[in-house]
């Protein structure tokens, strides 16, 4: 037996005081106990509050009950004498105490004295095993942390959704605008809490923003403008400078915007191969804004926005109007979410979730409609391959025929064809996560790319990425992970996949897999590259930066070398939580009871969880609340006068904040933080499950709440376990299920449930009248049991999906990733082997050690069957169970018909991050708790178990992200090893071009030839057009950029993105086609009324290696010579990009000819 007597302990004496001293016979201690006290002395009344002190609780002790010292041992160990009351608090009033005074005594003690704990066994291993932790993750390269993980409550109305990089700035798109960070300040401190920043960015790397603007959807970097344009939720399409100097305390304002849609959001944008802006919104609409026009409202004064506004939306060209014949649209109506524009061959790829249509980025002449399958859809009407006239008869009989049937019998065709649409509508929100439309929901694209190969890839919601070509044909599929694909980026022969579940992989051009780690704890929604890394964005908003290269030999110089430094970027907090639980029967107490319980000892905590059992119970109750389950609804009245009682007790406002709860029937989870301690608290999740008939009701089961406290992973599961003495195999089976099965996720009340309440109406409108005749026929057991059965396969038809995607790992449950695992609850076990008056005996002398050997739980967890791995403080209060209502002490225990067993039915166990008992706190075992105080409210009278509550001592260590960001940065920039390494991936490989000078004329192809001299490394391409002008005689040359450094629309250049093998040559067709160069296909041309004159265009060939952060360019010059016998006078499309012979034959005789004022123009140009 332990030495040592804590306040329950002493407590309990009181009320045995008037009890003469004990003797050897069991039997009249409980008749003493049972004769002794009555129940009129205990009343409700709040005036007769002072009788309470009648309770096992709140006696006061002298300091001697409080130790059990050998010298001061009794024969008796397991006893102790009625003598270490404090007489002279008892002369007057036995039971009168003063709970404040207590509470600081025993709060004093135990904070400096941690009680003993008995351990579970086969916590070890499995799903059970504490999460490893260390200083630097072993797992994954080396990253940095540019916006670390901020709390979800700090970035409301501020959530990044997308992000876009350039060489020198990253820029990040929020619901309130947009910021950039200047990447040469990455390694910057954060500006801290009280800074320029906000609360969730205090340890970013300084950044800055812009003015509000409504919520930014896209965004899309123009390099040949040197502006980033975002798309946003109001339908604007705006522009910001890059480069520009900001002061601190300034935000900074877009250059020119103009209203892309009305009435919807830009939900994805951009730039063609000849400069054109391409967006995508919703109902499938693409619209494209002519780079000419463009340009000439960028070049307008501020003062001229309006004007420049007006000049862009006149120019617009809708693509889904252009593509309607005869009232049928021939691409799809869902949202446009990804555009993509395929520069090799010059096409854009617009995506919906389920098809993809393929446009000529030249002509924006629509291609190709297909979806996910690769299977070609042509909605356009047959009669539009066919005559006009037969077209114009056509539709005139069809209309005709559309008149006499709206005349005569189309009602019931238009009826049947209603109906049958809403019969789909309920069916595709009845089978919602089922697998009866699962096939189709897990073929969404979800992430679209262009590879330096030119094959295009996309990604799924099922996780399988596949390959097409520039056709859109259908290639290959690749499966390396079960989650969800949410974006792609790529980087010479890498191509990097980020998932739902937070995984980040690396594959190769073949679909081989080369390496994958955890990223984030949160989906990865968005990857870009930029200056040498690859920077990843999560959900919840962290962003972090991943060398090209990893992982590799850079990471495996950065690990260890930032895990020696971990003293300087760590930080121990200290965190004092209680946790409380009580079955209330359906009853509501007083305030004094709460005060009792949580008040008077809220004082000295952070952190406050309470759990409740039997909030509410009944079979209507529980049939209603498994029916709001379904749909999303969650708590009760009953559940929120709990939470406000509770909150009045320990002065909710003033000191506390309530952070969240969750309820499922008469189960009630609820957490209050105190305020100092809530800017370190946050990301509240909650999750329940129902153990009850069918695993459906909530009567038995477990809520639980998941939080982040100093960027520690804490979880409190509230839990009321299967019921009977005989009944352990259920209660562990229970638990088993809850444990595996409980997915933290935010809270279900929300208005999406409004579709599934509806469809749960029609259901149970049709079902009522089945069970009152199953009811009347069968009896209550079937009735009960069909209802069990209806309700759990409702529940899982619109059972949410989306939980078990996010798992990391697959089948690894949340609890098993959490540092600290609080449970709490009614969980039922039993004393066996033992009777009812053999067990208020040994109650009755304090005899709790030998009761806790027939603990039905101990012996489970000893026996490694539950709590695997879980800790309990030793118990030294009375059995909380059963008790009569109204009777204070020990004589409430049940004395009834059944008199069942007092039993410890009410408990708090826990695990924390170690593996030893010597475990101590650091970033290798982050979350190391004690207990402090365990003990029972034994004069709470309101229920027939008593409250428990137990108080925590946990100790933090945490790591202080400006501090690593700035320890890595030094780390990275003064290693001599690293800078070998990144010296290394400097080097470009050695290229030629088979010319600089080129002269075309009309409709003419030439080639240019790019040859890899290195024997080493690949070289990856891509030709840009840095500068275009006109020829005026005796004026010198005008170049102008297009957007993102397109090709002006006369000149084709194919393929313009292309990798080279070591001692290979890649042939590049630059070909002149001005077919189109008209006012006609939608927009003004920039070179209409200037067709008569000689044109220039300076290609630039920019070249990288596979992992090269360094690019080498070669300059290629192309003339064009106007020569108006040779222009055609049609066009077909399928002889694009083919030479003739008639075209070389044109060339040879006019290049002499202009040959020399070719050269006069580009003599001060060379190649670099």
């Amino acid at each position: 037996m332990s030495k040592v007597l804590d306040e329950a302990d002493a407590n309990a004496l009181s009320a045995l005081a008037t009890a003469p001293p004990p003797s050897g016979n069991r039997k009249s201690h409980s008749h003493q106990l049972r004769t002794n006290t009555g129940t009129h002395f205990f009343k409700r009344h709040v005036k007769h509050h002072h009788h309470r002190k009648h309770s096992l609780d709140d006696a006061t002790m002298n300091a001697s009950a409080f130790y059990d010292y050998p010298e001061d041992q009794d024969d008796d160990p397991d006893f102790f004498p009625y003598t270490t009351i404090d007489d002279h608090q008892n002369q007057t009033h036995p039971y009168n105490t003063n709970i404040n005074n207590n509470s600081n005594h025993s709060n004093s003690f135990q904070e400096n004295h941690q009680m003993p704990e008995f351990s579970g066994t086969s916590g070890g291993s499995g799903f059970f095993k504490a999460p490893s932790r260390s200083a630097v993750h072993p797992g994954r390269p080396t990253a940095l942390e540019l916006r670390p993980h901020p709390l979800r409550e700090t970035q409301v109305g501020r959530f990044i959704r997308t992000i876009a990089c350039t060489e020198t700035q990253l820029w990040a798109g929020q619901e309130s605008g947009v910021r950039f960070w200047n990447i040469a300040d990455a390694y910057e401190p954060g500006l801290g809490i009280g800074g320029r920043a906000r609360r969730g960015d205090e340890d970013a790397a300084p950044f800055y923003e812009s003015v509000n603007t409504p919520p930014t959807m896209c965004l899309m970097v123009d390099m040949g403008c040197k502006l980033v344009w975002s798309g946003h939720k109001d339908g604007k399409v705006r522009s910001w400078k890059m480069d520009q100097q900001i002061k601190d305390d300034v935000s900074f304002k877009e250059s020119l915007s103009f209203q892309a849609y009305h009435r919807c959001s830009v939900l994805s944008m951009v730039t063609s191969s000849y400069g054109d802006i391409w967006t995508g919104s919703e109902n499938g609409v693409i619209k494209v804004w002519p780079w000419e026009s463009v340009e000439k409202s960028l070049l307008l004064s501020p003062e001229e926005c309006h004007m420049a506004a007006l000049l862009v939306e006149r120019s617009c060209i809708d693509l889904k109007s252009q593509a309607t014949v005869n009232g049928v649209c021939s691409i799809s109506s869902s949202d446009v979410k990804y555009l993509l524009s395929d520069n090799v061959k010059s096409k854009v790829w617009a995506a919906g979730s389920l098809s993809f249509s393929l446009w000529d980025a030249r002509t924006r002449e629509l291609l190709k409609v297909y979806n996910v399958d690769g299977q070609i859809e042509n909605r356009v009407d047959a009669p539009s391959e066919k005559d006009p006239s037969l077209d114009e008869e056509g539709s005139v009989k069809a209309g005709s025929k559309s008149r006499k049937e709206k005349q005569g019998g189309s009602f019931l065709q238009r009826s049947r064809n209603a109906l049958i649409g809403a019969a789909d509508a309920v069916r595709r929100v009845a089978t919602k996560g089922t697998n009866a439309f699962a096939a189709e929901d897990a073929k969404k694209t979800e992430a679209l790319l262009l590879a330096h190969d030119g094959m295009i890839w996309t990604g799924s919601s099922n996780g399988v990425l596949v390959q097409w070509d520039h056709n859109g044909t259908r290639l290959r599929d690749f499966h390396h992970h079960h989650c969800a694909v949410l974006c792609f980026c790529t980087y010479g022969p890498r191509i990097w996949v980020g998932y739902v579940s937070g995984m980040v992989q690396v594959i190769d051009l073949e679909g081989n897999l080369i390496a994958g780690w955890m990223a984030h704890n949160g989906p990865v929604i968005k990857m870009v590259v930029g200056s040498g890394s690859v920077f990843s964005l999560a959900t919840h908003g962290g962003i972090r930066g991943w060398y090209i290269s990893s992982p590799g030999p850079l990471d495996n110089i950065l690990r260890p070398e930032l895990g020696k430094r971990e003293h300087m970027y760590n930080t121990l907090e200290t965190v004092k939580l209680m946790v409380g639980t009580w079955n209330v029967g359906q009853g509501k107490p007083c305030q004094e009871a709460l005060i009792s319980w949580v008040g008077s000892q809220a004082s000295d905590v952070d952190i406050l969880v309470v759990g409740l059992q039997e909030v509410e119970m009944g079979a209507g109750f529980l049939a209603m609340s498994a029916a709001k389950e379904t749909i999303g609804v969650e708590g009760s009245s009953n559940g929120q006068w709990w939470q406000d009682a509770i909150g009045k007790a320990m002065r909710e406002g003033s000191s506390f904040e309530r952070v969240g709860s969750r309820q499922l029937a008469g189960l009630l989870i609820a957490i209050w933080v105190r305020k100092s301690l809530r800017t370190h608290v946050g990301d509240l999740d909650v999750a329940a499950v129902a153990c009850g008939l069918g695993r459906t009701f909530g009567n038995k089961g477990g809520v639980g709440l998941r939080l982040r406290v100093y960027d520690r992973i804490m979880c409190f599961v509230n839990c009321h376990l299967a019921a009977h003495l005989e009944a352990v195999n259920r209660r562990n089976a229970d638990f088993d299920h809850i444990y595996k099965n409980i997915t933290f996720g935010r809270s279900i009340n929300n208005a999406s449930g409004m579709a599934r309440y509806l469809f749960l109406c029609c259901s149970l409108a049709f079902s009522t009248y089945l069970f009152w005749v199953l009811y009347y026929s069968f009896g209550l057991l079937w009735f009960l049991l069909i209802l069990s059965a209806s309700v759990s396969s409702t529940a899982e038809m619109l059972r949410p999906t989306n939980s078990v995607a996010i798992n990391p790992d697959e089948g690894k449950p949340d609890l098993a990733e959490a540092d600290m695992v609080i449970f709490c609850g009614d969980f039922n076990y039993r004393l066996f082997g033992i009777t009812y008056d053999e067990a208020r005996d040994f109650v009755s002398q304090r005899s709790f050690d030998w009761l806790r050997e027939r603990d039905q739980l101990r012996a489970e967890m000893k026996a490694g069957k539950v709590f695997q791995g879980m800790r309990e403080a030793n118990i030294r209060f009375p059995p909380t169970y059963k008790f009569e209502r109204g009777k204070p002490g020990l004589g409430g225990y049940d004395s009834g018909e059944k008199k069942r067993i007092p039993a410890w039915c009410d408990r708090i166990l826990y695990r924390d991050n170690r593996s030893s008992p010597t475990s101590e706190c650091s970033l290798a075992c982050p979350v190391v708790a004690s207990v402090w105080q365990y003990e029972a409210c034994m004069d709470v009278i309101e229920s027939d178990h008593k409250p428990v509550r137990c108080k925590f001592k946990v100790q933090i260590s945490h790591v202080d992200r400006s501090i690593r960001r700035q320890e890595f940065g030094k780390i990275f920039m003064s290693n001599e090893k690293i800078r070998s390494i990144r010296e290394e991936l400097r080097c470009v490989p050695d290229t030629s071009l088979s010319t600089n000078k080129i002269v075309l004329q009309n409709q003419e192809t030439r080639s240019l030839s790019i040859t890899n001299t290195s024997n080493k490394e690949d070289a990856i391409f891509q030709i840009l057009c840095e500068g275009l002008s006109a020829i005026k005689d005796g004026e010198e040359p005008e170049y102008r950029n297009r957007a993102s450094f397109g090709f002006p629309r006369w000149l084709e250049v194919a393929p313009a993105i292309g990798i080279i093998k070591p001692g290979n040559t890649a042939e590049i067709s630059i070909h002149h086609d001005d077919t189109h160069a008209s006012e006609d296909d939608g927009g003004q041309q920039y070179w209409h009324g200037e067709d008569t004159r000689d044109k220039l265009v300076i290609l630039s060939v920019v070249i990288r290696g596979s992992k090269s952060t360094e690019t080498r360019s070669h300059q290629c010059h192309i003339r064009h010579c106007y020569s108006p016998k040779e222009q055609p006078v049609a066009h077909e499309p399928s002889t694009k990009g083919h030479s003739s012979k008639k075209h070389q034959s044109s060339h040879h005789r006019s290049s002499a000819k202009h040959n020399d004022k070719f050269n006069n123009h580009h003599r001060s140009r060379h190649e670099h």
